[in-house]
């Protein structure tokens, strides 16, 4: 039962990373590349790797939701979810990806991976994040509240002033403008201008 549940898995995995170059929008790609990376870590739950497992699901959803954070700020279409060209230069990207496809490949089969020694930890998570983390398990975790705290700063500067920023603060139109302006220079010329000329030219007069 679990190896038919692994290849289904292997199968999704697949058929949704081919989903995220066939897509014609950022944000259906974004989903697919997470339903990629959810699937691979359905295998590697399989494969009793649970610390591996959950660290994939919770780094892949946290990165697909900074994407979402970039793409609401920086696209020009509305979340980028309007139809686009996701793939350029189709020919080089299909032979760059088929050749480091077959690489990786070549190296699963061929490398003669070293044998397993020595018996089993009784808990294999807790030895894997010994391994990994060290003494530095605080500075991770500060690292990643900060990081947490990062992108709600960010998503809040971008719903707050938009997709456009400040060109979408409404402005006055151009008639009221010039109608302040227009009675401005009225003002000017009929109390200062002219009543002064008045009383000059009623002064020469009378000398």
């Amino acid at each position: 039962m679990e190896i038919v549940l692994f290849a289904v898995l292997g199968v999704l995995a697949v058929a949704a990373g081919v989903a995220v170059f066939r897509v014609d929008s950022m944000a259906r790609a974004t989903v697919a590349l997470l339903l990629s990376f959810v699937f691979v870590a359905g295998e590697l739950l399989l494969l009793d790797l649970d610390y591996l497992g959950v660290l994939t699901v919770l780094m892949m959803t946290m990165e697909m939701a900074i994407m979402a954070v970039f793409m609401i700020m920086f696209m020009m279409n509305p979340a980028g979810l309007e139809p686009m060209e996701m793939v350029h230069n189709k020919r080089g990207a299909l032979a760059i990806a088929a050749a480091v496809f077959a690489g990786l490949t070549a190296a699963a089969l061929l490398v003669p991976w070293p044998a397993a020694y020595g018996p089993r930890a009784a808990d294999p998570t807790r030895q894997l994040g010994e391994a990994v983390m060290g003494g530095h398990m605080l500075v991770m975790m500060v690292v990643g509240v900060a990081l947490f705290a990062t992108m709600i700063g960010a998503t809040v500067l971008a719903t707050a002033r938009g997709r456009y920023g400040d060109a979408a603060t409404p402005t006055h139109p151009t008639g009221h403008g010039g109608h302040g302006e227009s009675h401005g220079g009225h003002g000017g010329h009929g109390h200062g201008g002219g009543h002064g000329t008045s009383h000059g030219g009623h002064g020469g007069d009378s000398g």
